[in-house]
Order: C-alpha cells, then sequence, then structure tokens
C-alpha cells in the first residue's frame, strides 16, 4: 500500500469520525434499521426523544416505537425504503418508552452498500409537539379574532341604528356615534395586556378602572377635589358585560355633561358600589348641577339600551329617579354575568 492510498484511508477514517460525531450530538433522534426493521444504531437524540437507552433499543424492532393504531406505517415504509425511495417530513406520531404519545416529523432514506444495494434506512426524527400547539394557538387566535371583528361589526351597527332614533341632524348622529365608538374603544383598550410579557390572554378589567377610563374626559380636577368619586367594592368585568356597561356609564356620564351635574363647575357624582347576595348594585346619585322640576323620559339610546343590555344580556334591571336635586341611578346586575 502506497502513501497516497494510507493517506486516503486516515483522510476516510477522520471524516467518519467527524459524522459520527455530528449524528451523535444531533438534537434529532437519529437510529439505523435493517431491511426487517430491526434498530442497529441509536444516537443520543433519540434517547432523549424516546426515553430508550441505545442499549434498549439496538437489536430490537423498530415498532417498538409505533403506537398500535399505526402499526401498519412501517410495513408501507419498508416498502418505499426496498424500492429505493426517500421519505421526506412525514409527520406521525410515535410511542416513548413511558407509554405518552409524541408528534414527530419524519424523514428516512436507504442505506446502501458499495455495491448499490438497499440493507438498510436511517431514520430523522424531529419534535414538533411545539410547532403544533403553537399552529393550535395561531388559529385559535384566528377564529377568536374573526368572532370579534363580527362581534365589532354588528355591535357598531347597532349603535348607528339606535343613535338615528334620538338624532336630529346629521351633525348630531356623527357626533354621538364618534364619542359612543371611543368610549366603546377606551374600554376594550383596558383589557389588553401592556406587554408581551404578560402571560395568558387577559380579557377582563375591574369595573372601577372602567369607571374612571368613561369619566375622565368629564373630570379635569386634580384627583383630591375629583368630580366622580367611586366607592365600595370593585369587581371583574369582562366580555359582553364590559361592552354593555361602557355604553351604560357613556350615556350616563354624557346627559350628565349635556343636562346634569357635569354641565355647571359645582356639580358631582357619586357612584357607590355594593354587592347584595348574587347581585352587584350601581348606584350613581348625581347633585350640584341644575334642579330638576319635572321630567319625561324619551325612548332614545340609552332606554333602548337600558332594556336590551341591562335586562336582557346582564340579568338585571334599571331604575332612574329624576329628584329635585339631581338624577339618581340604581343598577342591579348578576355578578355571574360580569366576567
Amino acid at each position: 500500500m502506497d502513501r497516497a492510498d494510507t493517506s486516503n484511508i486516515i483522510a476516510a477514517g477522520e471524516i467518519a469520525q467527524r459524522l459520527a460525531a455530528i449524528v451523535e450530538s444531533s438534537d434529532d433522534a437519529i437510529l439505523a434499521k435493517d431491511l426487517n426493521g430491526i434498530i442497529v444504531s441509536w444516537n443520543a437524540g433519540a434517547e432523549r426523544l424516546f426515553g430508550y437507552t441505545a442499549g434498549e433499543a439496538i437489536g430490537n424492532p423498530v415498532t417498538m416505537l409505533i403506537p398500535p393504531d399505526r402499526a401498519n406505517e412501517e410495513s408501507t415504509i419498508l416498502a418505499r425504503i426496498r424500492a429505493g425511495e426517500r421519505i421526506d417530513h412525514y409527520e406521525t406520531i410515535r410511542q416513548r418508552k413511558d407509554g405518552s404519545l409524541i408528534e414527530i416529523s419524519l424523514s428516512v432514506s436507504p442505506i446502501r452498500s458499495p455495491d448499490g444495494e438497499v440493507i438498510g434506512a436511517s431514520k430523522i426524527a424531529r419534535d414538533i409537539t411545539a410547532r403544533r400547539r403553537a399552529e393550535e394557538q395561531q388559529l385559535l387566535l384566528i377564529r377568536e379574532m374573526d368572532h370579534r371583528v363580527k362581534n365589532l361589526f354588528t355591535l357598531a351597527s347597532s349603535v348607528v341604528l339606535l343613535s338615528a332614533r334620538s338624532a336630529l341632524t346629521v351633525a348630531d348622529l356623527v357626533t354621538s356615534v364618534s364619542s359612543r365608538l371611543h368610549a366603546l374603544a377606551q374600554a376594550h383598550a383596558l383589557t389588553i395586556p401592556l406587554s408581551t410579557g404578560v402571560s395568558g390572554n387577559r380579557k377582563t378589567t375591574t369595573l372601577h378602572a372602567l369607571i374612571r377610563t368613561i369619566l375622565a374626559p368629564y373630570d379635569d380636577c386634580s384627583d383630591d377635589q375629583s368630580r366622580a368619586v367611586v366607592t365600595g367594592p370593585d369587581i371583574a368585568i369582562g366580555g359582553e358585560a364590559l361592552t354593555s356597561f361602557a355604553l351604560l356609564l357613556h350615556e350616563f356620564a354624557t346627559n350628565a355633561a349635556k343636562y346634569g351635574a357635569l354641565s355647571t363647575a359645582e356639580g358631582r357624582i357619586d357612584i357607590s358600589c355594593s354587592q347584595e347576595g348574587d347581585r352587584f348594585v350601581l348606584t350613581w346619585i348625581e347633585s350640584g348641577g341644575p334642579p330638576i322640576y319635572s321630567h319625561t323620559e324619551i325612548e332614545g339610546f340609552g332606554s333602548v339600551l337600558a332594556k336590551g343590555a341591562v335586562e336582557g344580556q346582564l340579568g338585571g334591571k334599571i331604575v332612574r329617579d329624576w329628584m329635585p336635586k339631581g338624577l339618581s341611578i340604581r343598577l342591579v346586575v348578576d355578578k355571574k354575568r360580569l366576567a
């Protein structure tokens, strides 16, 4: 054997060692089997993925990794390998040593002898569990977004139609619709996580936070002299209840700014919250506004909303009392429907 042949043998040995090191250090499960489906090699990635050591796996049929309901897959794979075919990114389910199932992407290639005869197969298995979960979560988010967008269109249509009942001019209609949609946008902004690092998908806020957000444009005083004071226990609120409450509070505040306590510099609103068994009670009391001598309730947006939202969605009732010193509103809802 001359020097060139010796060098070639050494180089081939080094290449084989490098390839073996790559296979052994791979995060993917890499194994080889003969044409009878018997495992002949097993890397550390396979041990991590399937739970079997090399000593436990080598010499055993690869079917030990296949769930009973997928037993026919191996015969199909072997038939294609014998025909010299390669199988790329075949997504399937395999079974670990502890009996748990795992979703994998499988690539299978024929192993050939020096003369080109197929003598076995190499398999590379990659865990795709995390990817599948991400895909499922993405699908859920898309469905939820579709549902929310449809609901928003329906809600916007209702706001326009109901606002038109009490609008005297186009300008009135534009102003009322814009302000109501803005109030909804403010309310729903309370349910958005502050950053992507916030765990979970938070869809609720609290009633006190919602009240402060809706009334903020009408309260131009410092915190210690606020014209709108909220007292009593707080409660979580979300979903359709959030929309209903946002619209109701917006109507209360708008009417107070036009005709009630917020239409004068001295006016104020006291909002108290309380719980009565399985009912949550909000009491809105205005004072310091123009005196009330008489009132005839008009079937406007607020009245329609009260009947539909309070009685229908929230399972409660609303009572208004126009006293000489100011309007009093008592809103009673079912606590279970708020969240």
